[in-house]
């Protein structure tokens, strides 16, 4: 038996949360709360999702905001629907390639900011679903910015790390008045947020993207040198696309399409389902090698194949076809870690009317850290959100844009300069995002290629109904870390706070990571926490390990499972958690 308050079956240091009207699931408290009063005022899911989303705006700047970008994916339960919105903003239409082939992507400052794309997404949303006023969403974002909230001890450290943030005037003004960084348990306020949040609620996407907004962030930018102008923001559209699916173990698996990397995990469960999970056993040698090997074959392809599909065709049903796992699946040595690993030839499990273009050609990945946030919503309705915004590494381009308080990404990062790479900057192209939502239904049936082939998008056809909401931040973290919860869950049997609590490993391997300088060592990191007989399994299949403190790993998964009778909404049971991993906190009701 566990030896831990709140374990069942395994490991748990905190309770699952239980409720019936509503369940939110955020990176930190207040957000989680904003989102609970929204429920609670009456609104639905995506009232509850935008309110949190503005929230952690403010009590996490660090991890996203209205300077960045997301992905917002939406369950109708009564439409039995789900839809994708597509929140991420383009490459300026300034950019010069070769200036930044002459001199590289600056990691900081303002030559490292895409279009945020961010606000047209909340407020697409917010017009196709949304319920509560503009006012009623924003309200405890507002409150936030301008009474201010405690830093925490984790946005304490990160404000302390970074230098250039506190030294940057406007950005030293918010986060290190006279250079001295936030300590915690002070206060910080926002003010300049105020007014740009004010904007948004009496405005809508206007005032950002065409209004005084618009036009403050680019003289800010024009004043530092950048390259954003009037009409990069003018032109920037969210948009409201199809997700993919997979089957696994009896339950369809939803994703957002490219340009997110959801096709990624849907990969690895089709790979990993070609092998007898269970009977290896939980976080075993085993089970772990197998996992880290399917992650490797399916970011092969992901270098190879993915981008913005608006400018390179992606094959996205030949990767997901259960023929083109098998075939890949064989590749796998149950005994020996793969050093070198190529790409599949997906294309050929492609529907004939696809257009095949030329092989892209594959460059080195890096090892670096994204800082995004997730956050999950289920309503007394049924209706589910999961949510992904960022502003791409931590605290973004580390500089805020004036007196708009808006602390701007840092997106350009995750382009490729190789014009033979199918992630290649160029003007106007949306960049490839790790950011990847996720619903799982049970009883999966026709919907996998009904998805994908642009076919019924009923949420209910075919499954009995909605079973667990998930993500996590992470960067190239985020599809294995979910890989690993998703598999617990459903495999293993754990309940949603061992799932996420539960020791995790990330694997980096050349030349497949997403950010600058794409180059990093071929490692397998490891919590120290996994015992010590599957580490030495793991060495043992050559595995080259470095071993994190017990909860070193990155993301902060958070986690709605449901349960019930799907068909009468009173039935329903939400069991919440939050990872302990950053300030996460799940709220029921």
């Amino acid at each position: 038996m566990p030896h831990t308050p709140h374990g069942v079956s395994f490991e748990s240091n905190r309770p699952v949360v239980m409720g019936r009207n509503g369940m939110v699931c955020a990176g930190h408290p207040l957000a989680a709360q904003a989102g609970m009063a929204a429920l609670q005022r009456g609104g639905n899911a995506v009232d509850a999702a935008i309110a949190t989303a503005a929230a952690l705006n403010v009590v996490e700047p660090n991890m996203s905001g209205v300077g960045g970008d997301g992905f917002i994916m939406v369950y109708n339960r009564q439409a039995g629907t789900i839809e994708v919105c597509n929140g991420t903003g383009a490459a300026p239409y300034a950019t010069d390639v070769d200036w930044y082939r002459k001199n590289g992507i600056p990691a900081k400052g303002i030559l490292s900011v895409s279009v945020p794309g961010l606000v047209d997404a909340w407020m697409a949303a917010h017009a196709r679903y949304g319920t509560l006023s503009l006012a009623e969403v924003f309200d405890a974002a507002i409150d936030l910015s301008e009474n201010g909230f405690p830093v925490t001890h984790v946005l304490s450290g990160v404000i302390a790390g970074d230098r250039l943030l506190c030294e940057f005037p406007d950005s030293q003004a918010v986060f290190a008045p006279g250079g001295a960084p936030m300590r915690p348990g002070q206060i910080l306020r926002q003010p300049g947020l105020v007014r740009t949040f004010q904007a948004i609620v009496d405005g809508g996407r206007d005032a950002f993207y065409e209004g005084d907004t618009a036009r403050s962030l680019v003289k800010f930018s024009e004043e530092q040198g950048g390259i954003l102008s009037l009409k990069d923001l003018a032109d920037c559209r969210s948009r409201w696309e199809t997700p993919i699916s997979t089957t696994y173990h009896g339950h369809t698996v939803y994703e957002a399409p490219p340009n997110s990397s959801g096709h990624v995990l849907l990969q690895e469960l089709n790979i990993v389902e070609q092998f007898d999970l269970k009977a290896m056993g939980c976080n075993t040698p085993e089970s772990i090698h197998l996992m880290v090997e399917a992650k490797k074959l399916a970011f092969a392809d992901r270098e190879a194949y993915m981008a913005d599909p608006d400018w390179v065709d992606v094959p996205v049903a030949g990767m997901l076809s259960k023929q083109y796992a098998a075939e890949r699946s064989r590749l796998i040595d149950p005994e020996r870690a793969a050093e070198v690993v190529g790409h599949g030839d997906p294309w050929s499990y492609q529907p004939a009317n696809y257009t095949r273009r030329p092989k892209a050609k594959a460059t080195a990945g890096a090892m670096q850290e994204e800082d995004t946030t997730c956050f999950v919503v289920v309503d007394r309705w049924g209706n589910a959100v999961c949510q992904l915004q960022s502003i791409q590494s931590s605290l973004g381009s580390s500089i805020v844009a004036g007196d708009t308080g808006i602390l701007l990404n840092n997106r350009m990062t995750y382009w490729h300069l190789d014009p033979d790479h199918a992630d290649c900057l160029q003007p106007g192209k949306r960049v490839r995002h790790t950011m990847n939502p996720i619903m799982v239904f049970r009883n999966a049936g026709e919907s996998q290629h009904a998805f994908q082939n642009g076919g019924s998008r009923n949420g209910d056809s075919g499954h009995g109904g909605l079973a667990l909401v998930c993500g996590t931040p992470g960067a190239d973290t985020q599809v294995q870390t979910n890989m690993q919860v998703i598999t617990h869950v459903l495999d293993f049997g754990m309940t949603v706070s061992e799932a996420v609590e539960a020791p995790r490993w990330r694997n980096t391997h050349s030349p497949t990571e997403s950010n600058i300088p794409h180059e990093c060592d071929n490692l397998l990191y490891v919590e120290s926490r996994f015992p010590a007989e599957t580490l030495d399994g793991l060495r043992q299949r050559g595995h080259t390990l470095e071993v994190m403190h017990g909860w070193g790993a990155s993301g902060s998964e958070m986690m709605i499972q449901v349960d019930g009778d799907t068909d009468a909404s009173d039935s329903n049971v939400l069991q919440g958690a939050a990872d302990p991993r950053r300030d996460g906190y799940a709220i029921g009701w």
